[in-house]
């Protein structure tokens, strides 16, 4: 099945960029207007941060875990947990948030239906995500160790 032309049309659209490969690692930064989203590590399990800040004491700010299965993401931000959805360039938030993910907002800022964009598959670049707004949380490194 490896050596079938099914397998090596897949294989070389994958090398060429056409079609996402499945198994590349989730790190780097993904971006949409004022969201941010950063992954660093290639383990299992690695580091995330988001960041959303539309001004006038309105973002969330949140740092945790995302593991990855296929475009499935599981993401663990302390209490508040979720699955999103990755397609190889484009992280996709849930439409309805659980209750606990409430707490990382302010004003009537959600991170509801977040959809970013990948800008970078550089870890340092991810690393120096920092969280934004008039939150007391303001300048946190989000994905650093």
């Amino acid at each position: 099945m490896a050596d079938s032309a099914g397998a090596r049309l897949e294989a070389a659209a994958e090398t060429a960029g056409i079609v996402p490969d499945p198994n590349a690692p989730l790190q780097g930064s993904w971006a949409r207007d004022t969201d941010r989203v950063c992954v660093v590590g290639t383990d299992k399990i690695a580091r995330t941060g988001v960041s959303v800040d539309y001004g006038e004491a309105q973002g969330c700010t949140a740092s945790g875990t995302v593991e990855r299965s296929g475009d499935a993401l599981k993401v663990v931000f302390g209490t508040c947990k979720f699955d999103a959805k990755f397609d190889g360039d484009r992280i996709v938030f849930p439409a309805e948030m659980p209750e606990a993910c409430e707490s990382l907002c302010t004003g009537r800022a959600s991170l509801a239906a977040l959809t970013v964009d990948r800008i970078s598959e550089s870890r340092s670049e991810a690393s120096t995500l920092r969280s934004t707004g008039g939150q007391s949380s303001a300048g946190k490194l989000l994905c650093a160790n």
